[in-house]
């Protein structure tokens, strides 16, 4: 005779049950009197506190529903809930930095998000992706649906309701330098996608077409992936230094052995083994009769390849440069040590004077950038793979 569990979702039971022990075990917010003193750890349980306590009746639901056996839309419901939680979690840390401060708006008291606050709302936002997953297998649906997870977020920051956290004064401190750090971070990435795609692409395609150099080629893309990123950097200081001072023009120009010159051309190195791999994968998907067939049309060899073999790949291809993009996000970070710039540079300034909130204000967007980029690349490609059916 069997017994049966109650536990209909093991996956959810276990995220809840994390997430309350992360709640209430772990700091929720910390205060300090100013940003030079070390803060005072705040657990959750003691800011809930009037209407405040309503903040549980998610986790209670989420816990419920662990129990019952869902279907379809009813998915949705966890999902919901689990917003509906991760809200709630922000405009507390919001509504607790406001109270502490005594409502002072130029109050120097720094209040910041507690390792309690991060696991909660990292643990909510799993909870709502498992639901997702659940609901739906396409991948433009589960795209949109994870990313207006954080609308209610962005509308809380637009609003003002978390101006008093320590982070948001952070920023109001460096906007400007921020904003800089931003456009400079994006410059990197877009400034190392075109001339990887560039010569990636060729490569690949040579590399297709001409298996005899594949070995060659693929293992010297292979030896340079292995060097760090560290040390890559600095074999590149010294050519480019002595390029710069045999040729001024160059200088001029930009290019010398530190700066954006040597972080550029690292990071394209780094990104063709992907893109190379890439494509190959893609251009050996298309199956031999349908080549065959379009040469059978008389189709010359570019025909057969910007309309029959390149809308067939595209997707594999893609795929490679979502890869190669969310890599650069962050090893762009790093390319900070060579005087590159972007958001790099605003998380070493807080590592070398021990300021966590702006280690965060420069990691935290480049997280953001890396799931935008992924999203971005994910949707285009399921975009392309319904066309296709």
């Amino acid at each position: 005779m069997t017994s049966h569990s109650p536990v209909k979702n093991r996956v959810l039971l276990t995220l809840v049950l994390l997430l309350l022990l992360a709640g209430f075990g772990l700091a929720f917010v910390s205060h300090a009197p100013n940003r030079l003193v070390s803060g005072k750890g705040i657990s959750l349980a003691s800011l809930l506190h009037g209407y405040s306590a309503l903040l549980l009746l998610p986790a209670v639901l989420l816990l419920i529903c662990a129990f019952l056996t869902l279907y379809g839309r009813n998915h949705l419901v966890v999902m919901l809930l689990a917003e509906i939680l991760l809200t709630s979690l922000v405009w507390l840390a919001g509504h607790s930095a406001v109270q502490l401060a005594g409502g002072d708006e130029d109050s120097i008291a720094r209040t910041s998000l507690g390792g309690g606050f991060w696991a909660g709302a990292a643990l909510c936002l799993l909870i709502a992706s498992d639901a997702i997953s659940r609901f739906t297998r396409n991948h433009s649906l589960r795209i949109l649906l994870n990313v207006q997870m954080i609308v209610p977020v962005v509308l809380l920051l637009a609003y003002g309701q978390l101006a008093q956290l320590s982070l948001l004064k952070e920023y109001d401190n460096r906007s400007d330098v921020f904003n800089d750090a931003v456009w400079q971070h994006l410059g990197i990435l877009f400034g190392t996608l075109v001339p990887a795609v560039l010569i990636g692409l060729p490569a690949g395609l040579l590399c297709h077409r001409k298996p005899r150099w594949r070995g060659p080629v693929l293992s010297v893309l292979n030896i340079i992936q292995t060097v760090p990123s560290i040390a890559l950097f600095g074999l590149l200081l010294a050519p480019l230094a002595g390029l710069a001072k045999a040729l001024p023009w160059l200088a001029e120009h930009g290019i010398s052995g530190i700066g954006l010159a040597p972080a550029i051309i690292a990071l394209v190195l780094y990104s063709l083994l992907p893109l190379v791999r890439g494509v190959i994968a893609g251009l050996e998907s298309v199956p031999e009769a349908v080549t065959e067939s379009a040469r059978g049309m008389g189709m010359n060899r570019a025909q057969v390849f910007f309309r029959v073999q390149m809308p067939i790949a595209l997707p594999v291809i893609l795929t490679g440069i979502r890869i190669v993009a969310v890599q650069t996000v962050g090893m762009a970070m790093v390319a900070a040590l060579i005087g590159a710039g972007g958001l790099g540079a605003i998380m070493f300034q807080g590592l070398l004077s021990s300021a966590l909130d702006l280690v965060l204000l420069g990691v935290i967007p480049a997280v953001l950038m890396a799931v935008v980029v992924d999203s971005v690349f994910k949707f285009a490609v399921s975009i392309l793979e319904t066309t296709r059916r």
